[in-house]
């Protein structure tokens, strides 16, 4: 029998796991992501994500397990989504069951993403739940692809 992937509305608890995933050297090598301290992790999850009601945002749970998260955010007129789940639930499928539960709850469209170009299994998620490429940017150092999904899955 198959891991069983949920959602669930973030709970304080999964705060603690969620920064012990984004401390992950592969993973932030992955995202090129800036790792942060404990504290200004807690207060952007408490401020900016939870504190604020346009951004949608949910814990992915694997048979119980919080495995990682969801989250889509207003930037300008553009609504970005964003995920990041623990290196223990790679490449077994949880991301792709979680991403196309997570598009059945967040219905704005066009929703976009902008992962690190040199993130293949990211940009890859994407395109087989619909996103395309429009291109690519650059945040200073590094290219992001830029992708977007037009329609409902």
């Amino acid at each position: 029998m198959g891991e069983i992937v949920q959602l669930r509305d973030v709970e304080l608890a999964d705060l603690d796991l969620f920064f012990e995933y984004e401390q992950d050297p592969e993973a932030l090598r992955r995202s090129r992501f800036a790792a942060r301290d404990r504290e200004p992790f807690i207060a952007h999850w408490k401020n900016t994500i939870l504190g604020d009601p346009a951004v949608l945002v949910r814990t992915v749970v694997v048979d119980g397990e919080p495995a990682g998260n969801l989250v889509s955010w207003w930037k300008g007129d553009r609504r970005y989504l964003g995920y990041w789940f623990g290196r223990k639930y790679w490449g077994r499928g949880v991301a792709t069951e979680a991403l196309a539960l997570y598009l059945g709850v967040e219905t704005t469209r066009p929703l976009w993403a902008d992962p690190f170009a040199g993130n293949a299994g990211s940009v890859k998620l994407l395109e087989k739940h619909g996103f395309r490429r429009t291109g690519s940017d650059w945040d200073g150092e590094d290219e992001h692809i830029v992708l977007v999904l037009d329609t409902r899955n």
